[in-house]
């Protein structure tokens, strides 16, 4: 199949599709006249780094979920790792938005939003 078809069942931009062959995530085939030629494997594997992206996983994290993925003798602890990882970095990320939202909600909330000029919201952030 042609990257337009594997985007279409993938959901990837075919400018993914391209920097995923670029970077080795995967190998498709050439035609005879050059073109990139995907079959069921390349596909699957695309969409393997597609959900395994959309759940944050960063590129390093993908190859390595691939190769465990393709070793018949991996062992699921190390599949357990690499996912601990990731959801220790989100719940980071979570709370650093939770605080974030914290201090934007109390800012907002102490600003008048009249026609006066003075406003806490821009006076917190000029605060060296």
């Amino acid at each position: 199949m042609n990257i337009g078809e594997v985007g279409a069942r993938t959901g990837l931009p075919t400018k993914t599709i391209r920097y995923y062959e670029d970077i080795g995530l995967v190998r498709p085939g050439r035609d005879s006249n050059g073109y990139r030629a995907f079959g069921e494997s390349e596909c699957h594997k695309l969409a393997f780094v597609a959900r395994a992206r959309a759940l944050g996983f960063s590129i390093q994290d993908c190859r390595t979920l691939l190769a465990l993925y393709e070793d018949d003798g991996r062992a699921s602890a190390d599949v357990k790792r690499v996912a601990l990882e990731q959801l220790e970095q989100i719940d980071r990320k979570l709370s650093e938005l939770q605080s974030m939202r914290d201090t934007l909600s109390g800012l907002v909330k102490a600003c008048a939003g009249d026609n006066r000029p003075d406003c806490p919201i821009l006076n917190d952030l000029a605060a060296p």
